[in-house]
């Protein structure tokens, strides 16, 4: 049904600077990821100087060109006979007359660098349903990007913010520090977060707090007690209390029902 699917990625890497030799265009859909360093994307209608983080989405004949300052990195991704299914998904991100670009905060564009890593590499191998592999996995990279990137500055400085919290869970949120990092006053800090991530920072760490609690429990064999402390718990009855008022069951017991399906 897809055997005209068509899908290229690699990531490129430049050791100074760097540029395209002019204006082209590939009967190819672009998408671009830079994982490192500064750039420049630059189409007919305009300009755009690139970050770490930053993702630009090239429809098939636009005119366009890049260039590079100095050591940087690429994700690269062209896509041809796109199948509905992703063509849906990319309706989503992009519009067929004009290029666009997002942004990744950083902890997200690790993420993805790790997930394109694991693709290149499934995508070098011997497949017996590569077809189906490449559509399966060009949707999750899409999905990915779609989930996680922002067109709007003040927002990609919320995700900054949002970072700031899954990184330090054994802290509690100041609220004040982060509106003060973000150029906010504390009222609008909280609104925008809660525009972006429909809830409020104190919810989102809880949330944060309890993904990466049933991470460990599940995947490690860590005495509770260092777990509790891990994400913000001094003492391990409260981490067992919070635990059980919101899953219903204690971490203990959590723990049990996973190892025995």
């Amino acid at each position: 049904m897809h055997t005209e699917f068509q899908i290229r990625s690699f990531i490129g890497s430049w050791d100074s600077d760097w540029q395209d030799p002019g204006f082209h265009s590939q009967q190819t859909l672009e998408i671009s990821i830079l994982l490192e360093g500064r750039g420049l994307f630059e189409w007919n209608d305009g300009k755009h100087m690139l970050e770490a983080g930053h993702i630009v989405i090239v429809p098939d004949s636009i005119s366009h060109r890049f260039e590079g300052f100095g050591k940087s990195r690429y994700a690269l991704l062209h896509l041809a006979g796109i199948p509905p299914r992703i063509a849906e998904l990319l309706q989503k991100l992009v519009s067929k007359d004009k290029p666009v670009v997002f942004s990744l905060s950083r902890l997200d564009k690790d993420r993805f660098e790790r997930l394109f890593r694991e693709w290149l590499r499934i995508h070098s191998s011997h497949l017996k349903e590569k077809l189906l592999s490449d559509i399966a996995w060009t949707e999750v990279i899409l999905l990915f990007l779609l989930e996680h990137s922002r067109k709007d500055q003040r927002a990609l400085t919320i995700t900054n913010a949002a970072d700031y919290i899954r990184e330090n869970l054994q802290h509690g949120v100041q609220i004040s520090e982060m509106a003060a990092l973000a150029g906010l006053s504390e009222a609008g800090f909280r609104r925008l977060f809660e525009q972006i991530y429909h809830m409020s920072p104190k919810h989102y760490q809880q949330q944060c707090r309890m993904t990466e609690a049933k991470w460990l429990l599940s995947s490690e064999d860590k005495d509770i007690k260092e777990i509790a402390s891990q994400i913000g718990f001094i003492r391990l009855h409260s981490f067992s209390q919070w635990f059980k008022q919101i899953e219903g069951i204690s971490p203990s017991e959590w723990r049990k029902r996973q190892q025995h399906g």
